[in-house]
């Protein structure tokens, strides 16, 4: 299904769910990739969350009531069926520019190519565009892992990154920029290569990033360039711990790995994964119950 924003004066389709305040986050990960544009919005101060997806075709309910069923699972909370509607045509490139503005997390900026104004002085701009792969900042998975990658910039430089998991690309062109180091970015995803090779060329960072298809680390571009001083891998739980001993056996002695794409209640299963491969929890970032871990 074209993931593809509707054009202007075109017909489109809208795909919503409200739920509870505590889990708006985790619903939102399931419309995620899955429509040209994904939105939420408090309805009211305190109150339900509605998640929004647009797309210029029907959604795939299929799919999406799938992916809803495994968040209910996951956070034991049973979740209301998507309404789906057909909406009269509309400028959808204006609606959802205007659904992702500019964000500020630590040092970094973020912000889409319809923002021609120059950065806030002292940030470091990352030009990301909603798209087809997870990764433009406003989950708290991302931002844990760019305020992650900007705790350890002020202690350390690294020299050989991997961006496991990378979607866009978001957290590969953010530790390039602060460490001024070679990142391999790898994905299942081809599409997600797609626009990670695309963002980097956007932000001028193509010198600096390789990106490959890999399941997990099984690709051979990934063992060429390991052993790495630091990972980055934002994914979800079970992937993570599945992959602890892949993970460990390319990070380099003394290496740290960045882990996120957990909730909170995930994070004990997560950590005892990577303690049988000898790291320890050297810091924690908490965001709306969805925990970034480093690791030692």
């Amino acid at each position: 299904m074209s993931r593809t924003v509707p054009s202007e004066g075109a017909p489109a389709w809208r795909t919503t769910v409200t739920v509870g305040p505590a889990i708006g986050d985790a619903v939102q990960t399931a419309f995620d990739d899955l429509f040209a544009s994904v939105a939420a919005f408090e309805v009211e101060e305190g109150g339900d969350w509605l998640i929004e997806g647009i797309d210029r075709n029907p959604p795939d309910t299929a799919q999406l009531n799938a992916r809803l069923a495994l968040v209910s699972a996951m956070i034991g909370t049973p979740l209301p069926a998507p309404m789906v509607e057909k909406i009269p045509p509309t400028d959808w490139l204006a609606a959802t520019y205007q659904a992702f503005p500019p964000l500020r997390i630590g040092r970094f900026f973020i912000h889409g190519s319809h923002i021609e104004d120059a950065p806030p002085p002292g940030t470091i701009p990352l030009c990301i565009d909603a798209a087809t792969a997870f990764g433009s900042g406003e989950h708290p998975t991302t931002e844990g892992c760019l305020r992650a990658l900007d705790r350890l910039s002020r202690r350390r430089r690294f020299r050989r990154i991997l961006d496991m998991g990378c979607g866009t690309g978001i957290l590969s062109f953010a530790a390039a920029q602060l460490f001024h180091a070679p990142v391999l970015a790898a994905d299942i995803d081809p599409e997600s290569i797609r626009v990670t090779r695309i963002n980097a060329r956007i932000n001028k960072l193509s010198d600096r990033i390789t990106a490959v298809v890999s399941n997990g680390y099984a690709s051979r571009v990934v063992a060429e360039h390991g052993p790495y001083d630091l990972i980055v891998a934002n994914i979800l739980a079970r992937p993570l711990m599945s992959m602890a001993a892949d993970l460990r056996r390319h990070l380099a002695p003394g290496g740290v790995a960045i882990l996120a794409g957990l909730l909170d209640r995930q994070a004990p299963q997560v950590l005892a994964a990577h303690r049988l491969q000898r790291l320890t929890l050297a810091d924690k970032i908490p965001i709306r119950g969805w925990p970034t871990l480093i690791l030692g």
